[in-house]
């Protein structure tokens, strides 16, 4: 494994990146008037995972970083809350919703293992 000199090494983020751009991808599909709604809240919620994660990376200390880790948590959440949503309505179809919600939790084990040791790290320094 390669050293981690910024957060786009966090495999993490470049889950997190790919699952923004898959649901860019897949909202564009969706009916017009859905774009002031769920379009923009799913991308919203894409994008902020990710931007929070390449946020708690930079931040110098460790209270910090765990508390932008776990802000990205709340917004898998969103996303997966939104793809349910999206379900419901008939804008997926479920073999997409299943694909999108076993990315969305993938990511969320990785970072909940993030919160984890970035604790531990913290710990470990005192």
């Amino acid at each position: 494994m390669g050293k981690i000199e910024s957060f786009e090494d966090l495999k993490v983020w470049q889950k997190a990146r790919k699952l923004t751009n898959l649901l860019y991808d897949v909202t564009s599909k969706f009916p017009r008037e859905e774009r002031f709604n769920l379009i923009d809240q799913l991308r919203r919620a894409g994008v902020s995972t990710m931007s929070n994660i390449a946020e708690g990376f930079s931040r110098y200390h460790t209270a910090e970083t765990i508390m932008f880790y776990r802000n990205a948590r709340g917004s898998l959440s969103e996303v997966k809350s939104l793809l349910y949503i999206s379900f419901d309505r008939k804008y997926i179809n479920r073999k997409n919703l299943e694909r999108l919600v076993a990315i969305v939790d993938e990511i969320g084990k990785m970072l909940n293992g993030l919160i984890k040791s970035t604790a531990s790290f913290r710990n470990t320094k005192r």
